[in-house]
């Protein structure tokens, strides 16, 4: 089985200058699978409560652009509180580095006797960190707060979430578009297609093969819209 990438010192060096990948794989899967979810609800609810294909469309398509733009507006938020996060703590410990340089000496001196050096090859270890002060703060950063410097972009997550939002949620209004029957159940077949293709095309950068990953969003994507749907019939019930 081939390797993922070469290691020729070319190779490293030039992989190792473009720096990490940022995947956004989290935010488009987290806004097909809610878009879908959301959007397959209001069908199914529309449909118990008789309302005309029109209607659906409408509440459907509302529904796409309305929650699409909330998630992903919430997911820029989040995505730069991370940001600002880092650079607080990234701060801090500069801060800390130049009014207590010795504590924040023993600090790494700690964290790596943690990792099993000792004697004179821990002292060693701790005079080449502390003697390059960037390489001393990212230390700190990823060894006592757990966070680094690969963090996604806000925009290219929102975007993402919406896009995905978009595209997987208008799949539950396709029989209504197409002429096909206007029904929950076709609602349900499309969406649960949906769900298995999200699962299938993110085995690709998953342990797991394409049907089982696709089988396992599948149940979790078609739980939480059986979940979704049951919460508006009964709300239906008792409201009419």
């Amino acid at each position: 089985m081939p390797l993922e990438h070469d290691h020729t010192a070319a190779a490293i060096a030039a992989r190792l200058a473009r720096g990490p990948r940022i995947s956004y794989l989290r935010d488009w899967i987290y806004g097909g699978i809610d878009g879908a979810v959301t959007t397959f609800a209001i069908v199914a609810g529309s449909i118990g409560a008789s309302l005309s294909a029109r209607v659906i469309l409408i509440l459907g398509i509302a529904n796409l652009i309305a929650d699409g733009f909330s998630m992903a507006a919430a997911n820029y938020s989040g995505t730069k509180a991370e940001h600002d996060d880092y650079e607080r703590l990234r701060k801090m410990e500069e801060r800390h580095i130049d009014r207590e340089p010795g504590g924040e000496t023993e600090e790494i001196r700690q964290i790596f006797k943690a990792k099993g050096y000792r004697g004179e090859e821990l002292e060693q270890m701790t005079t080449l960190i502390t003697s390059r002060r960037s390489v001393w703060v990212e230390t700190m950063l990823s060894e006592e707060h757990g966070v680094s410097n690969g963090l996604r972009d806000p925009l290219k997550s929102a975007l993402a979430t919406f896009s995905a939002f978009v595209v997987c949620g208008a799949v539950p209004l396709v029989p209504f578009v197409a002429g096909l029957p206007a029904s929950a159940a076709t609602a349900a077949i499309a969406t649960g297609i949906v769900f298995f293709a999200i699962g299938s095309a993110k085995s690709k950068w998953s342990t797991q093969g394409w049907l089982r990953s696709g089988l396992e969003t599948l149940s979790i994507g078609l739980g939480a819209a059986g979940l979704a749907w049951a919460a508006g019939h009964l709300l239906e019930r008792f409201i009419a």
